[in-house]
């Protein structure tokens, strides 16, 4: 009888959890009429997203068929609307022509993803742009285009960057000069960053702080702390208190919630919604669920530190929770997750970037010496792999330290 590993997304953590999975059922000497693997996701792609602040899209979204088909991974073209614990089926809404199906499971993989999180701020979800998925990016590329084609006003020429954490820092920092390259060489392009708290990075501490805010001023870029958006309208931001930034663009970047369908899921959550895991990723006191990537709280170490919503932590989380779901089901030894380094690449625009190590976050390069490894990152160390089934394969290892 054929056993169902099901995964819920084909994102960093969806993509290496099926890959993984792979592997662990040709350990075992086993192939698809004993283990089936499904990645339900509605195209069969990786949506680069820590690259969406960038202006060139045209690889952020690498297909993935291929490689599910080299390693006998199947993949369903759907959303999914509803999980059926109690009968271990999802009901789905197909990419093509909108049409319903279920798929069963054994095990299940939520491996959803994250969401960007919007308040009820009047005018936010009509008229800020953000680049939290490819839709969105690509929607600002677009409204950036139209503006060039538009006399240079103040208002033309303003972006007002909402949220002053790790995205909103890159996508600030690499407006400048996406600016000029659109608007032209005699524009006086004006970005300005707007963070609720009294510090630009809040989330990143002190250790690269001093590096963040040269940069800003170095670029130009101008930096309102300490003040929250009140509204949005299509000529600009107002701040709490009365305050009015006059902008044609408007990008929200003010962090992420676990995919809605972790609610689906009875369980322990976190703050932004992810579910409370073991160290099998196994959502905890359920005996069929795996949560992974952005939709996990999961403990890195015996710090007490948790996994954070971002590609590094996904692509270890993925490889963990792939393995441990095929091997409860073909009786392979399972693989704790632990991942005990965590470093940052936070990258400046024309600055560069600052590498840090350490969940204090030690700066290690900066720059362009720091550039160097950003980019290495964002054009390799983050894309699928490469090679044959065997190649592929290897790379799945959940042993395999993300960060060496």
């Amino acid at each position: 009888m054929t056993s169902r590993i099901t995964i819920i997304g084909s994102g960093f953590a969806g993509m290496w959890a099926a890959l993984s999975a792979a592997r662990a059922r040709a350990q075992a000497g086993r192939g698809p009429h004993d283990l089936q693997i499904t990645v339900i996701s509605p195209h069969p792609a990786l949506v680069i997203r820590p690259r969406l602040y960038e202006a060139a899209l045209d690889e952020m979204t690498p297909d993935l068929q291929t490689l599910f088909e080299r390693v006998q991974v199947r993949h369903v073209a759907a959303g999914v609307e509803r999980i059926d614990r109690a009968a271990r089926t999802l009901h789905l809404v197909t990419t093509q022509g909108h049409g319903r199906a279920t798929e069963t499971y054994d095990r299940l993989v939520l491996a959803a993803g994250s969401v960007l999180n919007l308040p009820p701020i009047p005018g936010l979800q009509d008229h800020a742009f953000n680049v939290d998925q490819i839709e969105g990016a690509r929607a600002l590329d677009r409204h950036l285009r139209a503006l060039a084609r538009e006399p240079g006003l103040y208002a033309r020429d303003t972006v007002v960057v909402a949220g002053g954490g790790f995205t909103g820092i890159e996508t600030a920092t690499e407006l400048p000069q996406r600016l000029r390259d659109l608007f032209g060489a005699s524009a006086k392009p004006r970005v300005v960053l707007v963070e609720r708290a009294d510090a630009i990075g809040p989330d990143l501490g002190p250790g690269p702080r001093p590096q963040i805010e040269q940069a800003l001023r170095e670029l130009g870029v101008g930096v309102r702390t300490g003040v929250a958006a009140a509204a949005v309208d299509p000529g600009g931001l107002m701040l709490e208190g009365g305050e009015r930034i006059d902008a044609r663009t408007v990008i929200w970047t003010a962090g992420v919630r676990a995919h809605p369908l972790a609610e689906q899921i009875a369980g322990e959550r976190d703050r932004f919604g992810r579910l409370h895991v073991t160290a099998e990723l196994r959502v905890k006191g359920l005996a069929d669920v795996y949560a992974t990537g952005d939709v996990a709280f999961a403990a890195t170490d015996d710090a007490g530190h948790h996994a954070l919503m971002s590609c590094q932590h996904a692509i270890a989380l993925g490889r963990a929770a792939g393995h441990n779901a095929a091997a409860d089901l073909l009786g392979l030894p399972a693989h704790p997750y632990r991942q005990e380094k965590y470093v940052t690449c936070l990258d400046l625009g024309a600055w560069g970037a600052v590498f840090t190590e350490g969940w204090d976050r030690q700066v290690k390069f900066q720059g362009m010496e720091g550039k160097q490894i950003k980019r290495t990152i964002n054009t390799q160390w983050i894309y699928p792999p490469q090679g044959d089934r065997d190649a592929v394969l290897a790379a799945a290892d959940p042993s395999i330290p993300v960060v060496a």
